[in-house]
């Protein structure tokens, strides 16, 4: 609230400075830089539409560019800002420009999106401008594939931001990342992952795995979501909660497997669902009706132990299919659960 109230009187104070202020190309890229930190942009268009004095000319694609990249005009704004060096400008508004760049150029050019948050981080240390700048490469590394940069950058930003306002936020999207990695391939990369956690405090690093193994199932990548199950359990004393979110997830993953199906069936069915959300509860009975449905040969000791009868063909779901089955009923549930969201959310509007 104290945010935006200083940023209303700052848009007032600028938008009633007389014309001769304008007279400065200082001032206009102080404003530049005012609305790249939040101001209304409205002064922009003010300073467009002034006859007299004219804006120079040097500073004018400047100003165009920004304006269309505050009201969401994409493609005008990369063909006025990406030709501008910022290299050429004082140091804050270099490094906020780069960050503008490096956001127009990322589907691109992922590279030279990279070495544009390079330079911002080293134009501006110790700011905000620095923290946006290493947030938003640790998922660009992410989306790469660079997992070594990936982890060095996480780790960095865990070490000096963790106590920032956007560092929940940068917890849930890291947690995201995490599900691109197949741990079940690198394990090695995996134990680069807890050292790097190891930073934070471990409810935040509980919170992490837990996340992250949640995402894991989803996406299929049962391994992962196991080891990472494994490591929020570890964290879990004392907590029910999370305890019961961690059995969940790793039970969960280890259904698709012949040698740990029985296991997992035990240990799902001794869940205490209250201690569940709705979307784990319905998590739970997704997992338990996949086990139902793995095919298992008659007479299998594993079908005896569990008081199964082998299902008919026309139920059979392969047991290499079931991360494939398991992640496309959890997608499909997300879907649902979010329309139903969005139509509640609308109600509400309507009444």
């Amino acid at each position: 609230m104290g945010q935006r109230g200083l940023l209303t009187i700052l848009d007032n104070r600028f938008m009633d400075l007389p014309p001769e202020v304008w007279t400065d190309g200082r001032n206009i890229r102080a404003t530049i830089a005012f609305v790249l930190s939040g101001g209304n942009p409205q002064i922009l268009r003010k300073l467009l539409e002034m006859g007299d004095p004219a804006i120079p000319i040097e500073d004018r694609s400047l100003v165009e560019g920004t304006l269309a990249y505050v009201e969401g005009r994409e493609e005008e704004a990369k063909g006025k800002l990406l030709s501008i060096d910022v290299r050429s400008l004082p140091p804050s508004l270099g490094a906020q420009l780069a960050l503008v760049q490096s956001a127009l150029v990322v589907r691109a050019d992922v590279k030279k999106s990279s070495d544009l948050l390079d330079f911002v981080r080293l134009q501006a240390p110790g700011t905000l401008l620095e923290e946006g700048a290493l947030r938003r490469q640790v998922f660009v590394a992410s989306q790469t594939g660079d997992m070594r940069k990936f982890l060095a950058l996480s780790s960095g930003y865990l070490r000096r931001y963790r106590h920032s306002i956007y560092a929940g936020n940068f917890r849930q999207r890291l947690a995201s990342a995490l599900t691109r990695i197949d741990f079940g391939k690198d394990s090695a990369l995996f134990d680069d992952v807890v050292e790097m956690l190891m930073d934070l405090e471990p409810d935040a690093r509980r919170e992490i795995y837990l996340m992250a193994a949640r995402s894991s199932i989803n996406q299929g990548q049962t391994h992962s979501a196991r080891m990472l199950a494994e490591k929020a359990k570890e964290l879990s004393e004392g907590d029910v909660a999370s305890t019961a979110r961690a059995k969940l997830y790793r039970a969960a993953a280890m259904i698709v497997s012949s040698e740990t199906i029985g296991m997992a069936v035990e240990d799902l069915k001794g869940i205490d669902r209250t201690k569940l959300t709705a979307g784990d509860a319905t998590l739970l009975d997704s997992a338990l009706s996949m086990a139902g449905h793995i095919r298992v040969m008659p007479g299998d000791k594993m079908a005896d132990n569990l008081g199964w009868t082998s299902p008919s063909p026309a139920s059979d779901v392969p047991k290499q299919q079931a991360p494939e089955q398991l992640q496309a009923v959890l997608k499909a549930q997300d879907a649902l659960s979010r329309i139903d969201k969005l139509i509640k959310n609308q109600a509400s509007t309507v009444q």
